[in-house]
């Protein structure tokens, strides 16, 4: 399926309301000038119609809009409509034709969805030059997914720049991307491509983890229990460590279980303990210290974190050992490594 990030940019052109039906969209010849900015609500018409599932009303909403005044947006709102098969028949020849046709005008979002095209070989062979070179003009016009996308290609399709990178992965990060912001912020930790920079890698996991991306919540725990680059402050530690657990990290499991277990940042609960810390081992994330301290629990202790962590592990694809034999396991030797 097209990837959902185009339209998530698209969400950020268009908003609101609904209708029905499908005529059939014929796409117009090109032209090089830019057409007249559309009324907002037109286009709030046929994107509200899109995310409310109402795929006919959307295609036909587009495709008017595109026939009174060549709008791009409209084009690439058809595109997607192809390329997803949502109202119409999937045809990624139509999808890439309506791309194109945006791109002439100047849609950024057009041209990110080509370059993912380009990307993957759809509509034509893998091309990842020429997806560069699109990811390369969307951002120049401020694609800050592009521009995320386009630092990921250094050293694969361009020569290693981690400058450009690092300028790439800044460009998306001022734009609010987490993905970019926890990107950037391990370049100034490791000081690739920027100064050696604690603080400012501080500063960018903050804005990304508070975003809810799942690494950065795990790395500004980190961060925070060890004062690098911010106040230490072990409680707002543990409570990245609680929200990245939530989401099935075995990494955060492991620290929360050594958090409850220790009672740093958060009361001591040995059963707690040892619940996270079956979980975090199925999930393939192991600790001697807390298998040792597992083993001088109660037995009734020891049982009773067993059955907390049970629904949890028989929901995941366990890849780890676990203490429950019908537990789904693809086990594999384990490393200590965090």
């Amino acid at each position: 399926m097209m990837t959902r990030l185009v339209m998530a940019a698209l969400a950020m052109t268009l908003t609101a309301l609904p209708c029905t039906a499908q005529p059939k969209a014929t796409p117009p010849a090109a032209k090089p000038a830019q057409p007249p900015t559309p009324p907002a609500e037109d286009i709030d018409v046929a994107y509200a119609a899109f995310q409310r599932g109402m795929y006919v009303t959307a295609f036909r909403e587009a495709t008017r809009q595109v026939e009174e005044r060549a709008d791009p947006k409209a084009m690439t709102l058809l595109g997607e409509l192809y390329a997803d098969g949502l109202g119409v028949p999937n045809d990624d020849n139509k999808a890439a034709e309506w791309y194109r046709l945006a791109m002439a005008r100047g849609d950024r979002e057009a041209m990110f969805a080509l370059a993912m095209f380009h990307m993957v070989g759809r509509a034509g062979p893998a091309d990842r030059q020429e997806a560069a070179r699109l990811l390369t003009a969307a951002a120049r016009l401020g694609h800050n997914v592009a521009a995320y996308d386009l630092a990921l290609l250094e050293g694969q399709v361009f020569p290693r720049d981690f400058a450009r990178a690092a300028e790439l992965f800044r460009m998306a990060a001022d734009a609010g991307n987490p993905q970019a912001q926890y990107a950037l912020a391990t370049m100034y930790k490791e000081g690739n491509g920027v100064p050696k920079d604690i603080n400012a890698a501080a500063r960018l996991l903050a804005a990304a983890a508070s975003a809810g991306y799942t690494d950065a919540e795990i790395e500004y725990g980190i961060a925070l229990f060890n004062g690098s680059g911010v106040p230490k402050n072990e409680d707002a530690a543990a409570s990245y460590f609680i929200k990245a657990s939530r989401k099935g990290s075995p990494i955060a499991q492991r620290r929360l279980a050594l958090l409850y277990a220790t009672g740093r940042g958060i009361k001591a609960d040995p059963i707690e303990a040892a619940r996270w810390h079956l979980i975090a081992r199925a999930g393939g994330d192991n600790d001697q210290f807390l298998d040792e301290f597992m083993r001088k629990m109660t037995p009734a202790d020891r049982a009773m974190a067993e059955d907390k962590a049970k629904p949890w592990i028989a929901r995941m694809q366990a890849v780890g050992p676990t203490p429950f034999p019908e537990a789904p396991s693809n086990a594999k030797p384990l490393s200590n490594k965090p």
